[in-house]
């Protein structure tokens, strides 16, 4: 969209749309991270790895290496934002889209709301790397100058 305005007109379709390609990249990012984690400790991967919230922890070499693949995503899903959404306005909106849905499959994996300190603190953690790193990509892209015609200016 170089050289034009984008429009503000509300359209739900395109909301939508952006908030079911986020969730998207939000999953496969993260299954790609977990899978590069896991090749280089040789674990097998397993879906409790994105929703079991008993998994992410200090203590353990899984938890920190599950934390790290997180912390990989949000950044990852920030250049996400600035592909998909391209409006720093926007920016915290759909990062918390993303992490909301992701508490509420990880509510219906678990069948009980997740409540280990650790889990929060990853994604609470996540959430404002994405949203303020996407917002800052965003921005840059945002502050560029628009060119207002084609013709090159003569020197008078």
């Amino acid at each position: 969209m170089a050289g034009q305005f984008r429009s503000y007109v509300w359209d739900p379709v395109l909301i939508l749309t952006q908030i079911v390609l986020m969730q998207a990249v939000y999953y496969s990012s993260l299954g790609l991270w977990l899978a590069l984690v896991d090749s280089l400790v040789q674990n097998s991967p397993s879906l409790d790895q994105i929703f079991s919230y008993e998994i992410l922890g200090f203590s353990t070499p899984p938890g920190r290496l599950s934390m790290i693949a997180f912390i990989l995503n949000a950044l990852t899903c920030a250049l996400g934002l600035l592909y998909f959404i391209r409006r720093g306005k926007q920016c915290l909106d759909f990062t918390v889209t993303v992490h909301f849905f992701h508490l509420l499959g990880c509510w219906i994996y678990n069948a009980h709301f997740p409540t280990a300190l650790t889990w929060w603190l990853v994604h609470v953690v996540c959430t404002a790397l994405m949203a303020v790193i996407g917002e800052y990509l965003c921005m840059r892209t945002e502050l560029k100058e628009i060119p207002l015609n084609s013709v090159p200016k003569s020197s008078v």
